[in-house]
């Protein structure tokens, strides 16, 4: 996520009251711990002052930021990954963690981003509700293949009427039938390409 800054390309200045309140100097307005999340989503850098000493008060701010999103219920943080961090505080590793977190989570960044858009130019601009679909449609291929060896399966769909329209019980599965689930395995296989390029590959 790119960063943004003001004008003279410094961080926004906010500072922090003794009441608690927080000032943001470049719209000249109060503002909450919300607006200060929005600026982070929308990749807005900014510095949190303390108003009367000028400490830099960025990160407690920040870490509240998080504690308040975590309380509301939006859970990001395992468990395990909170007490092995609160472990490593006062160890002799305590001085590698934090640009050891850093370099992870921008590397998990510029990743996310390509496959977001990798798979939002897959499949249009609703990914999650077109892999749910496909993932119903591929069950229903594999099933219909199924049936095409197994003895006495039936590849084709269900269908309505009475069974004197259904094919013989010996009947194999008719050409256009089976051309058209190659159709569709040859579509399935091109978009499960066209993912794994965007995908991160694993080091051997």
């Amino acid at each position: 996520m790119a960063v943004k800054q003001t004008g003279n390309g410094d961080p926004v200045i906010v500072k922090k009251y003794a009441n608690r309140r927080l000032y943001n100097t470049a719209t000249s307005t109060y503002v909450t711990l919300e607006d200060l999340a929005e600026l982070v989503k929308e990749g807005v850098d900014f510095v949190v002052h303390d108003a009367k000493s000028g400490e830099d008060l960025t990160r407690s701010v920040l870490a509240q930021i998080i504690f308040e999103q975590e309380a509301k219920g939006d859970n990001l943080l395992p468990i395990n990954f909170l007490r092995q961090l609160i472990s490593f505080y006062g160890d002799s590793m305590q001085s590698v963690v934090p640009s050891f977190l850093d370099h992870s989570l921008r590397s998990f960044a510029r990743e996310q981003e390509k496959f977001r858009d990798t798979v939002a130019g897959a499949f249009g601009q609703n990914p999650f509700q077109a892999m749910e679909t496909q993932v119903k449609q591929n069950m229903a291929m594999f099933e219909r293949a199924m049936g095409m060896f197994m003895p006495g399966g039936d590849a084709s769909p269900p269908r309505a009427g009475n069974d004197d329209d259904a094919p013989d019980a010996g009947e194999p599965p008719g050409g256009e039938d089976l051309n058209s689930l190659r159709d569709q395995l040859d579509a399935m296989q091109q978009q499960l390409d066209a993912l794994t390029k965007g995908a991160p590959k694993k080091s051997g």
